[in-house]
């Protein structure tokens, strides 16, 4: 213990800085790591609301220092897989109301591993149609009708209305266009109708507005259709408001909330990141929505995050409201991860050493106090020869310790004057023992 207290900087301290370093840098990448600098969001056509949104996420991500890939996709089904799919690399996406909680029954709910961030925009559902006016979805009955392709949010959403308006595939042709290729099939006349879930300012409903003779389906009865699907919602379409001539009058639109989702193993921060752009990009006004009104978090289809309550409410935390977004993340773990193990290391720097002192003072102690109990029975009474030559042997037992104890330096002044008051007493005893 003696040879361990003298070489305290290498048998104490620097294995106490080593743990702490390791000890930090298991936390760091383990427990704590710091967020990638690159992540991805899978959209839906290039010609989409969810495409726009994202170039304009890219650049507010790129502000922050992290690169945001954009992934096109068929539509919100395709999202969603990409999602579930560690091997897909998507990270974030837009997903259409509808295809979670919402959208299915109570048994067949949605368990992925899928959570929501934010609602950041109302996505009506367009009917087109060209020359005709439609009411009702019997009023399809025999068109040539785009619902979009597999994957697409448009498709589930048409296939779910037709199937509760007891419409088969017998009584209408279904294709599989969507976006501008469905705006040139009806401008060519290949198609009747067309039904897709668009944001106004997609530039494919902008497209189809263009084409001549065109209509929007003003249907009856939404309510009992908003009834038997609760991601739907009615809302008023106010006479002029597309363009000069469209809507012709007031009329009602089914409408859905388009989420921002992500993967539930998606590194916190990044989660906050996305928020706090969200809120960013869709803070605005819209057709049918006031500034204010986006980001959201109601009617979700996937559990919320944790972390987008708070962000929503309060904005990001101190730090990264405070630093750039990588600075940030840097000063949270030296305050959280470098700080506590670097007060820890240093107080078992001095706590170490400074109980190894006390264990080698209470030894000396020990020999000061068996060389009292002997001078003071050597003062209190006449010791026999045969106690005198025991007194004696504990001397020199003592004397032989000390002079085998690895002496520290902070110590040598107390042990030389340990083995100066022993010789004192061993003297004492020789010249007991002549008379």
């Amino acid at each position: 213990m003696a040879k361990l207290y003298q070489r305290k900087w290498l048998l104490i301290r620097l294995p106490v800085v080593l743990a702490a370093l390791a000890a930090a840098a298991y936390l760091w990448i383990q427990v704590w790591p710091m967020p990638p600098d690159r992540i991805s969001i899978t959209t839906a056509a290039t010609d989409g609301a969810y495409y726009l949104h994202a170039q304009r996420y890219a650049e507010k991500f790129a502000q922050h220092g992290v690169t945001l890939d954009i992934q096109s996709s068929a539509g919100s089904q395709q999202n969603l897989e990409r999602l579930r799919r560690p091997d897909a690399g998507s990270d974030l996406a837009f997903i259409q109301g509808g295809f979670g909680y919402l959208g299915t029954s109570f048994e067949g709910r949605d368990r992925s591993r899928v959570q929501t961030l934010a609602n950041i925009d109302v996505e009506p559902v367009w009917i087109f149609s060209k020359n005709r006016e439609i009411e009702s979805l019997q009023h399809l009955q025999g068109l040539r009708l785009a619902i979009g392709p597999q994957g697409s949010g448009h498709r589930r959403v048409a296939l779910k209305l037709l199937e509760q308006a007891r419409m088969s595939d017998s009584d209408l042709t279904l294709s599989a266009l969507s976006g501008n290729a469905a705006v040139q099939a009806m401008r060519q006349g290949t198609i009747d109708a067309a039904l897709m879930v668009a944001a106004p300012e997609s530039a494919a409903l902008q497209n189809m507005l263009s084409v001549p003779g065109i209509h929007i389906a003003n249907l009856k009865k939404t309510s009992a259709i908003t009834e038997r699907n609760p991601y739907l919602e009615s809302r008023l379409l106010a006479q002029g408001t597309l363009d000069t001539r469209l809507p012709p009058r007031d009329q009602t639109l089914l409408t859905t909330l388009t989420s921002l989702v992500a993967r539930e193993d998606l590194h916190p921060a990044l989660q906050r990141l996305a928020v706090a752009v969200a809120t960013e990009v869709h803070a605005g006004n819209g057709l049918f929505h006031r500034t204010g009104d986006f980001p959201a978090l109601r009617r979700i289809d996937f559990p919320i995050s944790e972390q987008a309550r708070p962000t929503l409410a309060h904005g990001l935390p101190l730090l990264e409201g405070l630093l750039p977004f990588w600075w940030a993340q840097l000063a949270e773990r030296l305050l959280l991860i470098g700080l506590p193990l670097a007060l820890l290391a240093l107080a078992l720097m001095r706590l170490i050493p400074a109980y190894l002192r006390w264990v080698l003072e209470s030894r000396v102690n020990r020999w000061y106090g068996e060389l009292k109990f002997i001078e003071n029975d050597l003062s209190q009474s006449k010791p026999t020869g045969l106690e005198l030559s025991k007194f004696l042997l504990r001397l020199n037992s003592i004397d032989k310790t000390l002079l085998a104890f690895a002496t520290p330096k902070d110590l040598i002044a107390r042990c030389y004057t340990l083995h100066q008051h022993i010789e004192f007493v061993r003297q004492r005893l020789y010249r007991m023992r002549g008379r």
